[in-house]
């Protein structure tokens, strides 16, 4: 294979809209802008949420709950995911991580108790449930807090 072989998936790219080029375009004279108005003016338009000075919805809308902004989230994975890994092992994050078991996340990985275990693990993770722990130390893993 050479440079000038490679091409774009097919239906990958497509040729750009020619604006004001003519009537038979369907795009020509007010350039599908319409005629006039605010958004058919150089530079005009209205901010993101903006509702022509009725009161936008973000505000409208009475406000719930609580939001923790020094949360960290972590990435929950179920118990019976962990089967793939062979018996004896020792699974860290970065193994579970490398497996696609759980994205790169910032704040690293919670082992939850969906479905079953067979094999012994020693699993060591940011955090367990208590019944994850539970099933892994039930077949003679060990839950270990990182």
């Amino acid at each position: 294979m050479n440079l000038q072989d490679l091409a774009p998936a097919l239906g990958s790219t497509h040729v750009a809209k020619r604006k004001g080029r003519g009537h038979g375009t369907g795009n020509g004279k007010t350039a599908g802008r319409g005629h006039k108005g605010q958004k058919a003016r150089s530079g005009g338009g209205v901010r993101i949420g903006f509702e022509g000075g009725q009161m936008p919805l973000s505000r409208r809308v009475p406000k719930r709950g609580f939001n923790n902004i020094f949360a960290k989230p972590l990435d929950a994975i179920n118990v019976s995911a962990l089967e793939q890994f062979e018996d004896g092992a020792t699974v860290t994050v970065a193994d579970i991580v490398a497996a696609g078991l759980a994205g790169k996340s910032k704040y690293g990985v919670k082992i939850l108790g969906g479905g079953e275990l067979t094999r012994k693990l020693t699993v060591q993770a940011n955090a367990f449930s208590a019944s994850a722990k539970e099933k892994i130390e039930a077949v003679g893993g060990k839950a270990e807090v990182i």
